[in-house]
């Protein structure tokens, strides 16, 4: 594998990890906190969190992970017998599938569902229920797709050491 790809393979391993650090960080603590308040409370803060989080930073490390993700898949499809390919590969699918797609077809649509809500609405706290229990579940799977993303970058990084 040539060095290109060696800049590549470590840029998807820190990217996948950073992005399972932060999903991590919402399946333990964020989320949990985040029901323990009134529901008008939560769901006010939910919807500020959506709002920060459309920032360069943590979009240039999700959205530049899932651009990698893409092209290293195309790379690897070309590399035959390479012995990392194959976990650059599967990092790469699982990385686009397991958060990427997630979050564009199920996280995100629940938080523009939650946009619309107007915390101090009394029927807010069903709507707020049915959120934390349906984002949360999703944000575990986007977790765990992550964190298998990394250690296969890992192994793929460790072939070429």
């Amino acid at each position: 594998m040539d060095q290109l790809a060696l800049v590549i393979g470590l840029s998807l391993l820190f990217g996948s990890g950073l992005i399972g650090g932060v999903f991590f960080a919402f399946s333990c603590f964020v989320m949990k906190a985040l029901a323990r308040l009134a529901s008008s409370t939560g769901i006010a803060a939910m919807q500020s969190i959506n709002i920060v989080v459309i920032n360069p930073l943590f979009l240039g490390v999700f959205m530049g992970t899932a651009l990698l993700s893409l092209g290293m898949l195309g790379y690897t499809i070309g590399c035959g017998a390479d012995p990392s390919a194959l976990y650059y590969l599967g990092g790469s699918i699982i990385y686009l599938a397991g958060t990427f797609v997630i979050t564009l077809s199920i996280n995100v649509p629940l938080n523009n569902k939650l946009a619309a809500v107007s915390a101090c609405d009394p029927a807010s706290s069903c709507i707020w229920d049915r959120y934390l229990t349906r984002w949360t579940f999703w944000n575990h799977v986007r977790t765990m797709a992550a964190i298998m993303a990394a250690l296969l970058f890992t192994l793929g990084f460790m072939q070429n050491g």
